[in-house]
């Protein structure tokens, strides 16, 4: 089979496309035939070193889709049903992948294997965030950061059906529009000077009630100025250090919220595939491609995914 091997940490360039043995699937495991693979920025960081115990040589990603070959002992997914992942033992860039079967959800017939790629890392960060960091209620305010991006453009849509006021901010005319297809109430261009003062005129001077940050060292000590009394940030992402001021929490009785969706537990990772998996058959949930590349060019892919401007998801076809 195919498979992106990184022998060593570094650029973009360290990804070589290889031709390696098919992998057979132990107890609890599945074997599956990859149709299509999520990118994601952590794996650019694991790819440039920043988990320097990360065994090498090693295949990147978690997140894919396509159909069951085979399973081990002890499973009972049959050979041909369409799955995404969650997780993935053998790593997702590659033709084939094993899984362990909890990591194996069913794709419904609605749902295409690209999109099935752009669900887990993307609309399990948005859904956690929303609902298990930000306990979000319906009638609430979200601003929601980056919003035509893989997470953003999960989040308005899942915030859209429980009943959220949703406030998205891009960089583009493009993602603008994008942000208001999905449902948006209000967008905002996030270039423009001054732009999160249009938040408090929004919101007739009441603040955010949840903010969804997937840049802070860049907005984070900004966020807290426009919170709502007992207001949420809840940071998704940050590429470095930011200083804030404690005194706009103390004011608003707010909270700075962080996760990574690494560290759902195994129940709360159950309970959040279920609801995905019901808003994919409903399409409450219709995950947005962005770009399409084939898997030789993953080093492309780790290059496009850190640019600004993003506008859905990037995926690799095997």
């Amino acid at each position: 089979m195919k498979a992106i091997r990184i022998h060593q940490f570094g650029g973009p360039e360290v990804m070589q496309l290889k031709n390696v043995p098919d992998p057979d699937p132990g107890p609890g495991q599945v074997l599956i035939h990859t149709r299509a693979i999520g990118v994601n920025p952590v794996e650019t960081y694991f790819r440039a070193g920043m988990n320097p115990n990360l065994p090498l040589p090693y295949t990147p990603g978690s997140d894919a889709a396509g159909e069951v070959a085979s399973i081990g002992l002890g499973v009972r997914t049959k050979a041909g049903t369409r799955v995404y992942t969650s997780g993935s033992v053998t790593g997702a860039y590659a033709s084939m992948m094993i899984c362990d079967a909890a990591d194996v959800h069913p794709l419904p017939d609605n749902i295409s294997f690209a999109e099935g790629a752009a669900v887990n890392t993307p609309c399990a960060t948005a859904y956690r965030a929303l609902f298990h960091r930000a306990r979000a209620l319906p009638g609430e305010t979200v601003l929601i950061h980056g919003a035509s991006g893989g997470v953003g453009t999960a989040a308005i849509q899942l915030a859209r059906a429980a009943g959220l006021t949703i406030i998205g901010t891009a960089g583009s005319e493009k993602g603008e529009q994008l942000a208001r297809e999905l449902g948006a109430h209000h967008v905002l261009n996030h270039r423009s000077p001054g732009y999160l003062d249009d938040v408090m005129k929004i919101t007739e001077g009441r603040g955010a009630n949840i903010i969804l940050e997937m840049l802070a060292n860049v907005n984070l000590g900004k966020d807290l100025s426009i919170l709502a009394r007992n207001g949420r940030v809840i940071v998704i992402g940050s590429r470095g250090k930011v200083e804030i001021d404690p005194r706009e929490l103390m004011m608003r009785d707010a909270d700075i919220r962080a996760m990574m969706v690494f560290n759902t537990s195994p129940e709360n990772k159950a309970s959040i595939h279920a609801a995905l998996g019901a808003a994919l058959e409903t399409e409450t949930l219709k995950p947005v491609i962005g770009r399409e590349l084939p898997l030789a060019d993953a080093a492309q892919a780790h290059k496009l995914i850190m640019e600004p401007g993003a506008h859905g998801k990037i995926i690799l076809i095997p």
